[in-house]
């Protein structure tokens, strides 16, 4: 299901169940494995989640989809489904790493929403985004709304969401749902050239500026408050000072 290497503080994961990366309990609990490693490896800086298949990921595994209906106790076993969804995008969300999501191909449903949870997407004229759940009589439970709301603003969410409109990568990165957009040729390239800008930066830093992100829903006070304690935190850390030291040496 998942293809992993570690080099030059990356972790990259690469989605590899064919034909489509279809998100089942198996799927949810070998991507958290993955995820559960990170300790081991304090060095990562990065985590780069990408495709080995034509497509990003469809989302939801159709074979499981059609059990849950079958079953008197089906939305049960829906709903448990789509909670290990959120947690398991929650933890990508609050890793201290940077994620980022290179969308190739059609990203759908659960697999956007994977890419929503990353801290930075990147994706491919190629590419195709959307949430269409509402078609099936459904809704993008897995952080969808939320997340689409927090990043575009409630009035594209609602857009997106309410009609099960598809964007290609231009479109999405028009309406900042990507951050970067290429050709399809030149996708790894500048996937390559950001990871590796990030991979230069102070790990520490990375993860203080995250936390400092994940307060910025709150008051003004608390968001200021946070940037004052990890900046505290990080002046002592060595890294912070060496680099200091060497850009003031220049």
């Amino acid at each position: 299901m998942f293809q992993t290497s570690i080099k030059d503080r990356v972790l990259e994961v690469t989605l590899a169940r064919p034909p489509v990366n279809a998100i089942n309990r198996d799927w949810i609990d070998g991507f958290s494995a993955i995820l559960d490693s990170l300790g081991q490896h304090p060095e990562i800086a990065v985590v780069l989640i990408r495709s080995a298949e034509r497509v990003f990921s469809a989302g939801a595994d159709l074979k499981a989809m059609r059990e849950c209906f079958a079953s008197d106790d089906g939305s049960d076993a829906l709903v448990e489904t789509v909670r290990r969804m959120q947690r398991l995008y929650d933890r990508i969300e609050a890793l201290p790493q940077v994620s980022v999501a290179e969308i190739s191909g059609a990203a759908f449903g659960g697999g956007f929403e994977l890419a929503l949870a990353c801290d930075l997407r990147i994706a491919s004229d190629a590419a195709t985004v959307g949430l269409p759940e509402a078609r099936l009589g459904l809704l993008p439970g897995a952080g969808g709304t939320q997340r689409l709301s927090r990043l575009a603003g409630p009035g594209i969410a609602r857009r997106l969401i309410l009609t099960a409109e598809v964007l290609d990568g231009q479109q999405a990165q028009a309406l900042g749902l990507v951050q970067w957009n290429a050709p399809a040729a030149e996708l790894g390239a500048l996937t390559t050239e950001i990871v590796g800008r990030l991979t230069s930066m102070s790990p520490g830093a990375l993860a203080a500026i995250k936390h400092c992100f994940s307060a910025a829903d709150t008051r003004l006070e608390t968001g200021l408050l946070v940037e004052l304690l990890e900046t505290h935190k990080l002046f002592h850390t060595p890294d912070t000072r060496r680099r200091v030291a060497a850009f003031l040496d220049r």
